[in-house]
């Protein structure tokens, strides 16, 4: 019982984080653009919660994530959905090698989700529509849009990793009272 009441937690934190990231994404992060670039919130929650929960978090992370913008901002029910939870799964995968005190790994995940996110932008939303800038898009805002979202992520990085550890520790303090 108490094992599922921890689980309980973890989702309301989870279900929390995305949608005050989301806040911020649509709300505060709108004002401070950069060459009308804005960071990536909900990609950084979404790789974080992967690589240091592992696959399933990731995708539910990502879903729910890509579900809210879908919404918004889609045409397409499920396109970003898809797109979230894909970065979700991959990062996922580097769930065992996540040390808490390693920074470069965590950085560098985001930096490659945020290239696969703005290449899969691109491909689906331009190239499709016979629009072959690819070199232009890539300097003007993917790769900006990168350097943004991975300063970004050194302040929020350190934040979720936070709540992360805490939300362990009582996952394990509770375990141990259930044996």
């Amino acid at each position: 019982m108490e094992i599922n009441k921890s689980k309980m937690k973890r989702y309301v934190y989870e279900m929390l984080a995305i949608f005050i990231f989301y806040l911020l994404q649509c709300t505060i992060f709108s004002f401070l653009k950069l060459a009308n670039i804005r960071p990536n919130l909900l990609l950084i929650l979404t790789a974080t919660i992967g690589f240091m929960r592992g696959q399933k978090e990731g995708m539910f992370v990502g879903f729910i994530s890509g579900l809210l913008l879908d919404v918004q901002f889609s045409d397409f029910l499920g396109f970003y959905a898809l797109v979230y939870l894909t970065i979700g799964y991959i990062n996922g995968i580097f769930y065992r090698n996540f040390y808490e005190e390693d920074f470069k790994l965590p950085l560098l995940l985001i930096s490659g989700s945020e290239l696969i996110y703005g290449n899969i932008i691109y491909v689906s939303m331009f190239l499709l529509r016979s629009d072959f800038h690819y070199s232009y898009y890539l300097s003007h805002t993917i790769m900006q849009e990168l350097v943004y979202t991975v300063l970004v992520a050194l302040v929020i990085y350190p934040i979720v990793l936070y709540f992360n550890q805490k939300l362990e520790i009582e996952e394990k303090r509770s375990a141990d009272r259930s044996v």
